[in-house]
């Protein structure tokens, strides 16, 4: 087991520092060792027993642009976790702040594998049929070419062997049909680059067929990709709260809820946005987690717990030559 800390923006998220605080206490105690990075003055008096801060005097705020700790706040912790991580003091870095700017930072300072182009976003949601779905890309990079779903296509895949253990992930192209010649121009520009990969690509696959269990890896530009996992979590969300609702109009039902109280709550741990805690940045040389704004506390300790199970389960690595070994490239940048 490494022994190094995961790297903790302790300014980043609405709920920042308290709920970063709490998460960072939660995860401690479950194990994950921890290292808060932020202003030390603003956190004095506040932070959990046996955890330590790293001080970094400056907080890019949700209104300034991705470039800022780039250019006008070198001293960021959004910044300063993924310098960290670059120096050999971290495992992983997370963020809960400012996702362009964790996006620029982590890009910036950690630097793309090899043959990577345009890092990409990604995270799981649960499929109908009990199994897991690999959704990438999820927002960072909105505009994308084909030969940057071939890249996402190869790190989903390698993501799903070796995060999720599967053998032979089949990856889909999302598109509004399952024949080849639907999608707009940038979906079917895409679909010969990812069938001539040596991947299990099994083409076109619809929102629905994804989540029914059609494919393990649904590869999309950042776009549609956090479209997707935004309609997804609002569906889950709107599901539950109709739910509490008609339980309780009718006495009936709350006896009925209550002999489903463990259903209910498996529910909720397989949906919940916070199961998982954020989404993974691809192919960056580091283990870089951007959680969610609006993370509270066991969101913050499951993203840091995915974090170090990232870089334990050896992701980087396998990135690196599952990128080198499928991604040949010829001079015009397309995949042979």
């Amino acid at each position: 087991m490494d022994p190094r800390p995961v790297a903790l923006d302790a300014f980043g998220g609405d709920n920042a520092p308290d709920a970063i605080l709490a998460g960072a206490e939660l995860a401690f105690r479950q194990g994950v060792p921890v290292l808060l990075v932020g202003d030390a003055n603003r956190l004095r008096g506040k932070v959990p027993r046996g955890l330590t801060v790293v001080h970094a005097p400056e907080v890019v705020e949700m209104d300034e642009p991705a470039s800022t700790p780039l250019r006008k706040k070198p001293g960021a912790s959004i910044r300063r976790i993924f310098e960290l991580v670059q120096e050999g003091q971290a495992i992983g870095a997370v963020t809960c702040g400012h996702s362009g700017a964790a996006m620029a930072s982590a890009l910036h300072v950690l630097g793309a594998i090899p043959g990577i182009e345009r890092p990409p976003l990604a995270t799981v949601v649960p499929r109908k049929d009990g199994g897991q779905l690999v959704l990438v890309d999820l927002g960072a990079n909105v505009d994308c070419k084909p030969q940057h779903l071939a890249q996402f296509a190869v790190l989903g895949d390698a993501y799903a062997r070796v995060v999720l253990g599967m053998t032979n992930p089949r990856v889909g192209l999302l598109a509004n049909g399952e024949e080849r010649g639907k999608g707009n121009t940038q979906v079917r520009a895409a679909w010969p680059e990812l069938e001539a990969l040596p991947l299990n690509f099994v083409g076109n696959v619809e929102p629905l067929g994804a989540l029914r269990g059609e494919c393990d890896v649904l590869v999309c530009d950042g776009f549609v990709g956090n479209v997707m996992l935004k309609t997804v979590e609002g569906t889950v969300e709107v599901v539950g709260r109709v739910l509490r609702d008609e339980i309780r109009r009718r006495p009936g039902a709350q006896l009925g809820a209550w002999l489903l109280q463990g259903a209910i709550r498996r529910f909720r741990q397989r949906t919940a946005y916070d199961a998982v805690g954020g989404a993974l940045l691809l192919g960056v040389e580091g283990v870089a987690v951007v959680g969610h704004g609006r993370a509270d506390a066991r969101a913050v300790a499951s993203a840091l717990r995915y974090a170090r199970s990232c870089a334990e389960a050896g992701l980087l690595p396998t990135l690196r030559h599952s990128v080198a070994q499928r991604l040949a490239r010829d001079t015009m940048g397309s995949v042979r």
